[in-house]
């Protein structure tokens, strides 16, 4: 299966019906699916990365995941609050298949974007500017004692790897992954790895090309039928691309805009404006505000009246959502350090 589109939405909608129609029944370790082997998705316009529709516009947990990877950090209190999924994958607090640590501290000591960098700068035109999500440690396990003991053992990455490929002035992106779930993980891929195409793109005075998606196996759980069926009847929805990012290193905001975060989620106020050094990442940070005003109309107000137009629909879905109370500050972390 190989689908083609300029938009996030333009995906899905083909994806999910021909998941609908042609999937196939097998149980994974999370329950059972409709799964399709080999799927391709080729996004044209990754900048279109966000869906437009009530259903599967979830930009709020999308930009907390994206900066938990641009964190580093494997920590379940980073993610919990917008992902509470991740409690059931978390060891001691952590969560030993987080992105972050695997993509700036493999094996405790590589930077895999900052290697890619190098390569790309010295050689534009190789193969081999390749990022490793998962680990041959990861399927080393013992399965008879896991078996024999009752348990599954703990989740690891369903991304393999990232291929960044530098061509006549384009950073295209392609993502391999071993398994994908259409309608909970998808979005949130497609979301987090063309930001950070996007970002390396910038880092090498690039424009972002194409973005590549392969999953060996892509499905569907059964209890999330339903809502597919919901989205593909809701229709194609008007594309909107988000703004080209500032020009400069994005990576060097990293620290700010994770140090924001945590600022937000306890309830700090702040202008956006003077935390971020453009409207572009200012935006971002009023996305985390909205989040955590939910149900507040008059802060809303003020965020849906500064933040760009593109954005408006995502602040005002959160009017109907139950007030959110700030979390406790926390020591936030970046690649180990603490801000």
């Amino acid at each position: 299966m190989e689908i083609c589109g300029d938009s996030l939405d333009e995906i899905l909608i083909d994806l999910y019906q021909s998941l609908l129609d042609s999937g196939h029944s097998n149980t994974g370790t999370r329950g059972s699916t409709h799964e399709v082997l080999g799927a391709a998705i080729r996004l044209r316009r990754p900048r279109a990365r966000l869906s437009r529709s009530e259903n599967r516009g979830k930009p709020f947990s999308a930009l907390a995941e994206f900066l938990w990877y641009l964190s580093g950090s494997g920590d379940l209190d980073f993610i919990r609050p917008y992902i509470p999924e991740y409690e059931k994958e978390a060891i001691d607090g952590r969560v030993p298949g987080a992105y972050g640590p695997r993509i700036f501290s493999m094996r405790a000591k590589l930077d895999q974007l900052d290697k890619v960098t190098k390569l790309l700068e010295w050689k534009p035109t190789s193969k081999r500017a390749v990022i490793q999500l998962f680990n041959a440690e990861d399927v080393a396990l013992d399965y008879t004692a896991a078996r024999d003991e009752g348990f599954i053992y703990r989740e690891v990455p369903c991304t393999v790897s990232l291929q960044f490929l530098l061509r006549e002035g384009f950073l295209h992106l392609s993502a391999n992954m071993r398994s994908n779930d259409a309608y909970k993980g998808l979005p949130h891929d497609v979301f987090c790895f063309t930001m950070i195409q996007e970002m390396m793109a910038r880092r090498l005075g690039a424009e972002p090309g194409e973005y590549l998606h392969y999953a060996g196996s892509m499905h569907i759980y059964e209890p999330d039928l339903d809502e597919v069926r919901g989205y593909v009847t809701e229709g194609h929805q008007k594309m909107v691309e988000m703004p080209p990012m500032p020009l400069g290193d994005p990576f060097d905001l990293a620290e700010t805009l994770v140090a924001a975060e945590g600022r937000i989620r306890a309830g700090e106020p702040f202008s956006a404006a003077e935390m971020a050094p453009a409207p572009y990442w200012a935006d971002f940070l009023r996305l985390l505000q909205a989040f955590w005003a939910s149900g507040d109309e008059t802060k809303l107000n003020a965020l849906r009246a500064d933040i760009a137009p593109a954005f408006r629909i995502f602040v005002d879905s959160r009017r109907d959502k139950p007030r959110r109370q700030p979390a406790p500050r926390q020591a936030r972390f970046i690649r180990g350090r603490e801000l």
